[in-house]
Formats: structure tokens, sequence, C-alpha cells
């Protein structure tokens, strides 16, 4: 077992493509991006499907949260918050402290999943 300075010794100079010419490395390199038994780009940055772990435990609660389906776009995220801010907005239910924490609520949810998108937008 090495210590932590002779592993980092020995991770610096660990070369993955050693003995392959560069076409062979670029080949080895395209094929596993292709079908993802090596290092695949990361899928965390575009709306994906459920279960691929793109996704936050927050990001996974705030859609529960909007009645949304784990694979949902953002376009079904807007209209699910617009949907329950007209029924619990403070102006449209004055006094209501159940609608107030639902649409505090959904407010959060909104925010949680915005803030993801633009994320993914910059980075994509």
């Amino acid at each position: 077992m090495f210590c932590e300075e002779h592993a980092a010794e020995y991770n610096k100079g660990w070369d993955y493509f050693a003995g392959l010419t560069a076409e062979e490395a670029a080949k080895r390199e395209a094929d596993e991006k292709r079908d993802s038994s090596g290092y695949r780009e990361s899928a965390h940055y575009g709306w994906v499907g459920p279960g691929d772990g793109s996704r936050s435990r927050d990001e996974m609660r705030a859609l529960e949260l909007l009645g949304l389906d784990p694979d949902a776009d953002f376009d079904e995220v807007k209209k699910a918050w617009r949907k329950i801010a007209k029924e619990t907005h403070p102006d449209v239910r004055p006094n209501d402290a159940d609608a107030a924490k639902a649409f505090q609520a959904g407010q959060a949810a909104f925010d949680v999943l915005r803030a993801a998108e633009e994320r993914r937008a910059w980075k994509g």
C-alpha cells in the first residue's frame, strides 16, 4: 500500500495510453466514449432520464414536489410552477397559511431546477 506521497508520485507518471500509437490511443478513446466501457462524458449537464445519476437529490425532490416525472424537461417544469403559483399565490389566496407554504415550496423547487438548468446551459 502506498503512502499519500508515493501514491501521488505513482499517479503523476501514469499514462493510460502507454505503449499505444497515437492512432491506437485515439481509437481506444473514441470506442470507450461511444460504448461507455471506459470514461464517458458526463450526462450531468443535460436533461436526461431517471436513474442515470445525472440529477441531484435536490433536483429529484423538486421534480417530485412539482408533480413531475424524473425525465421532465424544463418547459414542463415552468408549466408546473406556473400552475402552482396561480393556485397558491398570496395575492390570490390572502390570509391562507397553507397556500403560502405551498407557494414558497413551489418557488423553492422551481429555483432549484432553474439553477440546475442554467448550470447545464453554461457548461453545455
